[in-house]
């Protein structure tokens, strides 16, 4: 009888180890439907363009090349970010382009001129029937709001334009780092931070992609990124040149 308790405490001891072990090296459901979307975001993200240096991790989100925002819930393109034969921009441009609704969160009340300058210089460019809003509603496309926890070098963050002919539904500006700038510089980060909005990547990116017709390397573009501070303050004629042809009349 001891014999058989024995080898029957045995049988029971290994069950639950196998049942442990089998147990630890599952990952919960919910877990493994999160890592699944996350590698599916990031592989759309390098097959813009981005290398594994650029992606960094924040929360919810991944930022790109400093300020290029992707939220880690985004719906993946069918075709999965597959290269277009288009430059600095996204392959996705906005639908209802002749109406951006624009909210301006009370946080940066303080920088509603340099809004408003911002919004004129894309509403303003030649053939082009892109044309941004200021909406005190409910309902917007883009809300603009102050974020001083973005980095130490960081003038501003935004979405991309998306798939689904949206425009990226959320800038962000480092007020902190930019309000002892000039007013021209601290409009050039709201300028540029839309121009992310309406799918345009950075103009000197190396591995940008051309938009038709306005190849190559613009040490005047707005769209630079690495240039806090320092950058063009207006939007340089191929700026608005690509523009054109991305949102044409």
């Amino acid at each position: 009888m001891k014999n058989l308790f024995k080898k029957t405490m045995l049988i029971v001891l290994l069950s639950v180890v196998v049942m442990s072990c089998s147990k630890k090296n599952e990952l919960p459901a919910d877990l493994e439907n999160e890592t699944g979307q996350n590698q599916k975001v990031l592989a759309y993200i390098k097959n813009l363009g981005f290398s594994d240096a650029q992606i960094v991790e924040s929360g919810d989100n991944y930022i790109v090349d400093g300020d290029i925002v992707f939220s880690k819930n985004m719906e993946v393109p069918a075709d999965n970010g597959k290269p277009v034969t288009e430059q600095y921009y996204n392959g996705y441009i906005v639908t209802n382009s002749t109406n951006i609704r624009v909210k301006i969160d009370p946080s940066i009340n303080g920088m509603i001129s340099e809004i408003n300058s911002a919004i004129n210089q894309w509403n303003t460019v030649p053939n082009s029937k892109i044309k941004f809003v200021i909406t005190t509603g409910t309902v917007y496309d883009i809300l603009i709001k102050v974020d001083n926890t973005i980095g130490s070098s960081t003038c501003g963050q935004a979405y991309l334009s998306t798939s689904n002919g949206k425009a990226g539904n959320t800038v962000w500006i480092n007020q902190n780092l930019i309000q002892n700038n000039s007013f021209a510089q601290r409009t050039r980060t709201i300028t540029h931070e839309f121009g992310h909005t309406i799918s345009f990547k950075h103009t000197n990116q190396s591995t940008t992609i051309n938009v038709p017709g306005v190849g190559g390397t613009d040490a005047l573009s707005l769209m630079n990124g690495g240039q806090c501070g320092s950058g063009a303050t207006v939007l340089s004629a191929k700026d608005k040149q690509a523009t054109a042809v991305l949102y044409p009349l």
